[in-house]
């Protein structure tokens, strides 16, 4: 069985805490009811989470687990986190409070 191609593989980054590094990915076409809004797919985007950080420390001493994991598809709003370059990709860290919802496939 052939290895999967990993994006993350040479991602020379740290991961933190609650924080998510995820690659945007482009919008897709689809068609839209009459009723619905345009605006609204402008001010969500998807991307796919490239790292994940282990988690916040709670209080107790102990961490708390991730809802996302690395290779998900995620929701986030259009001013979530902070765009930052990596060995020349556009990449965008946000704490996973940012993301909207998890697209499940």
């Amino acid at each position: 069985m052939a290895k999967a191609k990993d994006d993350s593989a040479k991602l020379n980054i740290r991961r933190w805490t609650d924080r998510i590094v995820s690659r945007r990915l482009e919008a897709r076409n689809r068609q839209r009811a009459a009723s619905s809004c345009p605006t609204r797919e402008a001010e969500t985007a998807r991307g796919k989470v490239l790292a994940a950080g282990p988690g916040k420390m709670r209080d107790d001493g102990t961490r708390a687990v991730l809802a996302v994991a690395v290779g998900d598809e995620v929701l986030f709003g259009r001013y979530a986190g902070n765009d930052v370059e990596v060995n020349n990709k556009e990449l965008k860290i946000m704490r996973e409070s940012d993301v909207l919802a998890k697209v499940v496939k």
